[in-house]
């Protein structure tokens, strides 16, 4: 096995023994399940600020923006408002399509060579790339908020009516929601990609594989304790509801299973701003997407540009003009 996903696979598992033997070997439920993921909460919103704020204040001199096709110039010239904006709505139009529909990796190609036609190089559509992507990203958002239910008292009826849709197919006692099937199939799926193409593979490093494993093991516990594990649901939410107040309890009854799934929550959510997964926030701020082509329409003027002092070409011979008399060189001025 590769040791690019060897070694991350391995992380995640001890990850969660770790966390599990804590918790019913050495009772540890205090610094497992209030300690460790108040610290997390902590590292990310303090570490995804930071980042931000960082992006923010990287100055971007020039127009940037990725383009595709003919920006806006003679009136008799076609222009694609939307691909190569040079207007506010224009760019707020493709940042929603990009944000929401993954625009770009919808149109996206692969290149590899056709062995049964003379071995020439061919263009396909990658389209189940764009669908993993789309029911990864989707299904993670549902997961996401259908848990807001642990933290509110009473339950939203915007919460109740996304449950009711995430669980409208009725398989099994309890009713099986859609989503967290469907992101453990997203990311099966996104993982065996890095694994089995080999050009993706060669590229992947094991940063890319953690994450993928740490939401597949969230994933598998998760649906471990919904559907074939009992757990004590009022004493999750006793915990929860602590956790959101600022008065966490541990309850009694809650197994080892709950407290790895809550842990490897936590170092998800510690990890995020020093990894890719930042791309979540650094999507509105990127400055290739984000910015009018209208540079033919408009001057732009750099706005970090300051002032500096010039050393002119006089002052430069009243420097050496006597060195320059005696090497030679011509100058404007004899004294």
């Amino acid at each position: 096995m590769n040791q690019k996903y060897l070694i991350p696979l391995t992380a995640v598992f001890l990850l969660f023994l770790v966390a599990y033997t804590g918790v019913e070997g050495a009772g540890l439920q205090w610094f497992f399940g209030i300690v460790f993921p108040y610290l997390a909460v902590l590292t990310f919103l303090i570490g995804f600020i930071v980042k931000v704020m960082g992006w923010a204040a990287s100055a971007v001199p020039f127009r940037i923006p990725t383009t595709c096709g003919q920006q806006k110039s003679l009136p008799w010239i076609k222009q694609n408002c939307i691909d190569n904006p040079d207007t506010a709505s224009g760019v707020f139009v493709r940042m929603v399509l990009e944000i929401f529909l993954f625009r770009s990796l919808f149109r996206n190609t692969k290149a590899a060579f056709n062995r049964n036609v003379s071995n020439r190089l061919s263009y396909s559509w990658e389209i189940f790339l764009w669908l993993g992507a789309l029911a990864f990203h989707y299904s993670f958002l549902v997961v996401v908020l259908r848990h807001f239910r642990f933290f509110t008292s009473p339950v939203p009826s915007c919460l109740t009516w996304l449950e009711y849709v995430d669980g409208i197919v009725q398989i099994g006692l309890p009713g099986l929601f859609l989503s967290g099937v469907v992101l453990l199939a997203a990311t099966l799926f996104l993982l065996s990609r890095r694994i089995f193409d080999a050009k993706v593979a060669y590229i992947s490093q094991a940063a890319d594989y953690f994450p993928l494993f740490l939401i597949i093991g969230i994933a598998a516990t998760g649906i471990a304790m919904r559907y074939f594990t009992k757990v004590d649901i009022i004493g999750i939410k006793t915990l929860t509801m602590g956790l959101a107040t600022f008065a966490p309890v541990i309850p009694e009854g809650v197994g080892g299973l709950f407290y790895g799934h809550v842990f490897m929550v936590s170092v998800l959510f510690a990890y995020f701003p020093a990894s890719k997964l930042m791309h979540a926030g650094g999507v509105f701020l990127s400055s290739t997407r984000n910015m009018a082509n209208n540079s033919r329409a408009i001057r732009h003027i750099n706005p970090w540009n300051y002032d500096v002092e010039v050393h002119t070409y006089e002052q430069y011979e009243d420097h050496f003009r006597e060195k320059m008399i005696e090497a030679g060189l011509p100058v404007d001025k004899k004294e």
